[in-house]
């Protein structure tokens, strides 16, 4: 029997599913390797930090009035989940954008691309 795995997935912006190219989600643990002098001439250990949650959203441009307000998104839940598997969601709360710009392409495809911040990561 073949394995399955995960393909493509759903993003939702404050329940509102968003048609999307591309999605990045990033974790930064906020870990510092700590440098000592010492006789073994190498780091011992590490002291840890505040995490962050970063996210890249490629999203495509609609042509009707059906667009989002992107750079107005504060305190927002986005919500990721496998194409035909709401069973296994991620959510990011407390979201903010730092930056929208748009990309067009050969391929005749003009998508807005956004990065975002998160406070918190919850496995629904």
């Amino acid at each position: 029997m073949a394995e399955k795995y995960a393909g493509s997935i759903v993003l939702e912006v404050d329940g509102r599913e968003i048609e999307v190219t591309k999605c990045d989600p990033r974790e930064v643990t906020g870990r510092k390797l700590v440098k000592t002098m010492n006789s073994s001439g190498r780091a011992r250990g590490f002291a840890k930090g505040i995490k962050e949650w970063t996210i890249a959203v490629s999203a495509v441009m609609p042509t009707d009035s059906s667009e989002i307000d992107w750079a107005g998104i504060d305190d927002a839940k986005l919500t990721i989940y496998p194409l035909n598997n709401s069973d296994k969601r991620t959510s990011y709360l407390g979201c903010f954008v730092t930056e929208v710009g748009e990309s067009y392409t050969v391929d005749n495809e003009a998508v807005i691309d956004i990065q975002l911040s998160a406070l918190n990561k919850v496995e629904e």
